[in-house]
């Protein structure tokens, strides 16, 4: 698979296409038609993003285990991708989680007018600097860092004047680079509250399985200690920063030298390199990337 314009490609799509009817299903619409044919418009609504992700995530998945036959020793994924290790873990099933994702970015899109939020990267900045640039560039309104991506890459994410302030600061104090991210709503941000109330009441009658691999969670940087935990995490990722960086030490402490991205795009691939040159890592985004990787196992 590949993304062409905003849209999601496959080349074989006869191992992938199950995938995609069980979110159909799910959803009770034609999620497939939207991210192969468009509009490009309508794809790019949260909403629809988040469900359609986490569909060509699982879709590789799938193929890449059905060549293979590999499990993986433990799982992880960055906001969104951790609904997609969840699934890979056993803990939830792959029609749950995709209805899940849908509601996670609608109530994510609600939580706060458009315009109101903003996100921002800050690049070549110290963390604990660029945290107390946070609590100064505050004011009574709130801005804190989102994303813990890599060293020297860090996101952060509020009301849209805080973030500004942030990132004034940040480039006063000799931040490398600052750049306006062009989001939709200041995720992983305290604004992000209310979605995360939606989405624990959401998550209430959803059926959740013992994980029969080991999974990172953003919001703590360690593994999920049970399956009763599952909803707990979720929910609070909503409004707590994704702590990467931690969480990708961890697999290395725990011995991980190889990781696979599986998904469109290879953003994780690039991080990962920041954190740890000593990991090798690929990434599963076409069936050509596949065969590729099993050439090289």
């Amino acid at each position: 698979m590949r993304w062409q314009n905003g849209l999601f490609f496959f080349p074989d799509r006869v191992l992938s296409m199950w995938a995609w009817a069980e979110a159909d299903e799910a959803l009770h619409e034609d999620l497939s038609k939207l991210c192969f044919e468009g509009p490009e418009d309508d794809l790019k609504l949260t909403r629809n993003t988040q469900p359609a992700i986490l569909t060509v995530s699982i879709a590789a998945l799938r193929v890449l285990q059905q060549e293979t036959g590999l499990v993986p020793a433990m799982t992880a994924g960055h906001s969104l991708g951790e609904y997609s290790a969840l699934v890979a873990s056993g803990a939830l099933q792959f029609t749950d989680a995709v209805a899940i994702v849908r509601k996670r970015g609608t109530f994510m899109q609600e939580a706060v007018p458009v315009g109101v939020g903003g996100m921002a990267a800050v690049l070549g900045m110290e963390t604990e600097v660029l945290e107390q640039i946070c609590k100064e560039s505050a004011e009574g309104q709130a801005v804190s860092p989102a994303n813990y991506n890599c060293p020297g890459q860090i996101v952060i994410s509020g009301h849209m004047e805080a973030v500004k302030r942030a990132a004034a600061r940040a480039e006063a104090a000799g931040a490398k680079k600052v750049v306006m991210l062009p989001v939709s709503a200041p995720f992983h941000s305290a604004l992000m509250k209310p979605a995360a109330e939606k989405l624990a009441r959401a998550l209430e009658p959803v059926s959740v399985q013992d994980l029969k691999i080991p999974v990172l969670s953003n919001v703590e940087a360690d593994f999920y200690p049970s399956k009763n935990e599952v909803k707990r995490l979720l929910t609070e990722q909503v409004d707590h920063p994704v702590r990467w960086i931690e969480e990708m030490e961890k697999m290395v402490r725990e011995g991980v030298d190889k990781c696979v991205e599986i998904g469109p795009g290879k953003v994780l691939n690039g991080l990962m390199r920041k954190i740890s040159r000593e990991t090798a890592m690929q990434s599963i985004e076409n069936h050509d990337s596949i065969k590729e990787f099993v050439a090289s196992l």
